[in-house]
């Protein structure tokens, strides 16, 4: 009898529109290539760029956030595992879970921390530098962490975050699991089919306007980095693609001044492979930045920030330049544009950080055996994690009313409608 994967998705997955859409169809890859039955379910309404999930063999399910009928639903699917995409499901559903079905492992999806990144802008945002002890003042960390504490496991994508969740909140190692992007390697064939340095033309940068570090390096380049470029390089262009972009987004559009807002791009791939250089300013954030990923993967070296390269290169050299002051990244962008030899070094920099740092076999590999090891005594581990226990009795104490009484509410206010 197969195994059933439950996840509960924040909202469906769109590939094509931000990386944790990609990361999500990594992860359901993974789970059907070990023999796993996936069922997934969210209470978020299906957008229109969202994966043909069915077309994968996924039974989708539409759920509601403070009901009942989840609860039969779970009693009768009888998940092997449930898989929270991000804490604020695990918020909605964990103590649910927990409660109809007890021997079921209940595995964390971080994405990225998010408190990382909330308090990171908090700091852009007041003109001061990030100091890591910020976190322990947030309250987002707060919920973030005590969800990572209630579930049996939790999927860390940085290898920075890892070390971060346990020097400075103390997370035991037995609760996280590093498991990044999962890429096939870079071969010859690959590299053969991009285009070369001469074919190659304009700056480039790719990212889900809605996401908030996005929006800050779009307009960081217009204000303080594109002009700088632009006075070195008159006839440069920045294109820059993304899905959503908004209004305000779309008055930024100059091309006059060689700034250019294209919006969704139909393949986002073909458009990084004809860049020479990405621009990447981003001066908060958490996670890996699948547009640098993305990037490296075609072949497309690039300029970015110290937050933009976190968790990605590890101690090997960065593909391209990683610098934070507006002057720098103009100048670093400048010479890697124009420097034939610098830009064929930082592509070959990406080859190797791309098939050194996030080869798929050995990571799945790695998380498939954790898994079964964590399975075969959920008892004992689970008996390690007290703080864990304490965390979700509590939880569910108090969620459970409050649930109820969101739930009854409700149903009263459709009566009366």
């Amino acid at each position: 009898m197969a195994q059933t994967l439950l996840i509960i998705g924040s909202v469906w997955p769109e590939p094509d529109s931000s990386a944790a859409g990609r990361r999500m169809l990594q992860l359901i890859t993974l789970f059907q290539s070990r023999g796993w039955e996936i069922v997934f379910a969210s209470s978020a309404s299906e957008g229109n760029y969202a994966a043909d999930l069915q077309a994968r063999d996924i039974r989708c399910v539409q759920t509601t956030i403070n009901s009942s009928e989840f609860d039969e639903f779970i009693i009768k699917l009888q998940p092997s595992a449930v898989l929270f995409d991000r804490f604020i499901v695990e918020e909605q559903f964990g103590w649910r879970v927990a409660e109809q079905c007890p021997d079921t492992l209940r595995i964390l999806d971080t994405e990225d921390l998010h408190c990382l990144r909330r308090t990171r802008r908090r700091a852009v945002q007041e003109g001061r530098p990030f100091e890591p002890r910020d976190l322990l003042e947030d309250d987002t960390a707060k919920r973030e962490v005590a969800s990572i504490l209630r579930c049996d496991l939790s999927l860390i994508i940085s290898d920075f975050e890892m070390t971060l969740l346990e020097d400075l909140f103390g997370v035991e190692a037995s609760l996280l699991h590093y498991l990044p992007f999962l890429l096939a390697p870079v071969g010859e064939e690959d590299r053969e089919a991009w285009p070369g340095f001469e074919e190659r033309r304009h700056f480039v940068t790719i990212g889900n306007f809605r996401h908030p570090p996005n929006w800050d390096a779009v307009r960081y380049l217009k204000q303080q980095v594109w002009p700088l470029i632009r006075q070195q390089l008159p006839q440069a262009e920045l294109h820059i693609h993304g899905a959503y972009p908004s209004q305000k987004a779309r008055q930024l559009h100059r091309p006059e001044d060689g700034f250019y807002i294209e919006g969704r791009a139909a393949d986002a791939k073909a458009v990084v492979r004809s860049g020479r250089v990405t621009l990447a300013p981003l001066r908060f954030g958490a996670g890996l930045k699948g547009k640098l990923v993305e990037s490296m993967r075609c072949g497309t070296p690039s300029v970015t920030t110290r937050i933009g390269a976190e968790g990605l290169s590890g101690r090997l050299p960065w593909s391209g330049a990683v610098v934070d002051e507006p002057q720098k990244i103009a100048s670093a962008a400048v010479q890697l544009y124009t420097d034939r030899e610098a830009w064929y070094q930082a592509q070959g920099r990406g080859i190797r950080i791309i098939n050194e740092r996030f080869d798929k076999e050995q990571f799945a590999g790695e998380f498939t055996d954790r898994l079964s090891a964590i399975r075969q005594d959920l008892r004992s581990h689970r008996r390690n994690n007290f703080m864990g226990g304490i965390l979700m009795h509590h939880t569910t104490a108090s969620t459970r009313y409050m649930a109820k009484w969101i739930e009854e509410k409700n149903r009263h206010r459709r009566e009366m409608e």
